[in-house]
This record gives C-alpha cells, sequence and structure tokens, in this order.
C-alpha cells in the first residue's frame, strides 16, 4: 500500500512538474496503519453493556473508548464517519468488508457475537464524496479486493492546489442495522518537520472566511457541513510544519471545543 501511494505519488510529479509528492513522501520514512471497524447497532448496544459490566467490575480502561464509540452512533444515525478532509498527502484503503452476525453466544455473563462476511447491501463501499462545484454527494464503488486512494490536505498545500483534496464520510445504510463495516487503511504523510509554504498557494484556499471550498454554495447540505468542519485557513499558515499543522487539525475537529468533539 506504501508503494502504491509512491507510485501514484510519481504519476502526479510528472504531471504537475516537479518531484515534491515523492520528495515528501520518501522523506517521511514513515506511514501509519490503522484497521477501522464501524460497529453496527447490535454491536453497540453489546459493547455498551460490556462496558457497563466492566465498570461495576473494576475495568476501567475500556469505558472511555466504548462510550465515545457509541456516543458517535447515537448523535448521527446516517453516518458512521462524519464529513472531514484527511490531512496527509495521500489515505490509502482496501475495499471494505462487510459483516453481519450469524449467531449470539451467550455461555458468558456478557454474550458475545459471530460474525460472518456478507457482499455490500447497497453495491457501493459507504465511502461517499462531496463535490462542492456540482454541489453533489457521490458514493463510492469499488469491486474486492481493490484500492481506493483519497488526496489529503497535505497533497492539496504542497502541489499548490493541483490536487484538490477530498471532503467525504462514511455512511450507514439505514436499512441494515446489523450491518458492520471494516477496512485497512494506510495514511501516507509528510515528515513531521516539513515545512508548508503557502506564498503563491492559491488565495481562495487559505484567505476565505467561509469555510474552505465553499463560496457562493446555498446548498444546504455544504452549510451543515460547514459547520462541523473547520475551515483550512483557520489552521494553516505559512511556515508551519506537518506536525503543527496535523496538531492544529485535530484540535479544531476533536479537542475540547472542536466542531466535531461532541460527535
Amino acid at each position: 500500500m506504501m508503494e502504491l501511494g509512491l507510485c501514484l505519488a510519481r504519476v502526479c510529479d510528472k504531471a504537475i512538474g516537479g518531484n515534491d509528492l515523492e520528495q515528501s513522501l520518501l522523506e517521511s520514512c514513515a506511514a501509519k496503519g490503522r484497521l477501522i471497524h464501524y460497529h453496527s447497532h447490535l454491536d453497540a448496544i453489546l459493547l455498551n453493556e460490556r462496558s457497563k459490566t466492566s465498570s461495576k467490575r473494576g475495568v476501567k480502561s475500556m469505558k472511555p473508548l466504548l462510550g465515545s464509540e457509541c456516543k458517535s452512533i447515537a448523535n448521527d444515525a446516517n453516518l458512521w464517519q462524519q464529513w472531514h478532509y484527511d490531512y496527509g498527502i495521500f489515505t490509502v484503503l482496501t475495499a471494505p468488508l462487510f459483516l453481519t452476525p450469524s449467531c449470539l453466544e451467550t455461555s458468558s455473563a456478557e454474550g458475545s457475537l459471530c460474525w460472518e462476511q456478507c457482499p455490500s447491501p447497497t453495491g457501493h463501499t459507504c465511502l461517499q464524496i462531496y463535490d462542492p462545484n456540482k454541489k453533489r454527494v457521490f458514493r463510492v464503488r469499488a469491486p474486492p479486493e481493490s484500492f481506493i486512494i483519497q488526496v489529503g490536505e497535505s497533497a492539496d498545500i504542497i502541489s499548490k492546489g493541483k490536487l484538490r483534496s477530498t471532503l467525504h464520510s462514511v455512511y450507514r445504510p439505514s436499512k441494515f442495522e446489523n450491518l458492520s463495516r471494516e477496512t485497512f487503511v494506510v495514511f501516507l504523510q509528510p515528515a513531521w518537520t516539513k515545512t508548508f509554504s503557502v506564498s503563491d498557494y492559491p488565495r481562495c484556499l487559505v484567505a476565505s472566511d467561509d469555510g474552505q471550498q465553499f463560496e457562493k454554495d446555498e446548498n444546504e447540505l455544504s452549510h451543515e457541513i460547514q459547520k462541523i468542519v473547520p475551515p483550512l485557513s483557520s489552521r494553516l499558515r505559512d511556515g508551519m510544519t506537518f506536525a503543527e499543522f496535523s496538531r492544529e487539525t485535530t484540535k479544531q475537529y476533536y479537542g475540547g471545543s472542536g466542531l466535531q468533539s461532541n460527535r
């Protein structure tokens, strides 16, 4: 997955000129991998009950994680993952795996689920992107055993706006409450010390006060998205390192007063 990202960086560099993207990835010398599992409603109920049981027994380490997971599910029944931009260079994802419960084991006091793989009930990956030009949401299809690559904000910045970062979310099929989804993700990022120069970056992306890429957009969904996605202009400044940019981005999304801290 890392090699795939490097190959794409070389292709993009050749198309836009220079070798900034590939060089930024090579200088990083690392990538961050994560297995992301989106719980079904049944998952959430069982995890919440298990969390309560563990708390009564004095096992407190699981409570914050599970409480946060269940809270995010309850606050937006239509989305597994809220609208956001990735802030690295590329995000490489495997085609998602969908799971449904096949049995409920009750031999233990807490109970546990057995799962079996199933095809996507909608024929989509449940990944969706918002196109601000067409003011439309597009749902992403991908064949099994394929990879999906998303452009992050760092690639947008390094390429001076020639590559555009992708606003996306993960939706929950409303008629399949017991469906779970998981995917393996590799985040390709520049080195933490990488310095961003925005002196010749398109002004509309760094100086707009009304949010990234949403000027003169009266679409209702875009207004809702603006409420939960901090504009790039509030997170990026000239001379900022990637470490500073990632820290500020995470703070404005999920910090104590972040736009998505309670979602």
